[in-house]
């Protein structure tokens, strides 16, 4: 009976629970800096498996660290940070260069070609809670292009 009770108790407890959503990162890459460079961007392939937001990420490799939008305003490309990018659920969501990504800057250090570089993903699910999702990027070289390495 006791066993019997704890069970139901557990069941009750994870049914009372909201989930969070769950982010998978895939084809993750930042780009390579030279000695001097203070900025760089990281980009990569994101899908939750519910609906979410993408509200906040941050890197120990740089002072700041910002969602950002590049986008065309009369014949001019322009970027800004956003608050938060959707994450529709099982829809793939891109952060590439051109578009959403991630700006790293007052960076620490350089940038070099072949070692990785952590970034915290920060995920807001529908409910409001918030869940950090850790990624080591690789440093690709300043000339890499995504579509060049299919």
């Amino acid at each position: 009976m006791k066993q019997l009770l704890k069970l139901t108790a557990a069941v009750l407890a994870a049914v009372a629970i909201p989930a969070i959503a769950q982010v998978s990162v895939t084809e993750p890459w930042a780009r390579a800096t030279v000695p001097a460079a203070k900025s760089s961007g990281a980009f990569m392939r994101l899908q939750s498996k519910q609906d979410a937001r993408l509200v906040g990420v941050r890197s120990p490799v740089a002072d700041v660290a910002e969602l950002h939008r590049m986008s065309m305003e009369n014949n001019r490309m322009m970027m800004a940070p956003v608050a938060a990018i959707d994450l529709p659920a099982g829809k793939p969501v891109e952060l590439a260069s051109g578009g959403y990504h991630v700006m790293l800057m007052g960076l620490k250090r350089q940038l070099k070609e072949g070692e990785s570089v952590p970034l915290t993903l920060v995920v807001e699910a529908k409910d409001g809670k918030r869940t950090d999702v850790d990624v080591q990027v690789p440093v690709r070289p300043l000339t890499y292009s995504p579509h060049a390495a299919h």
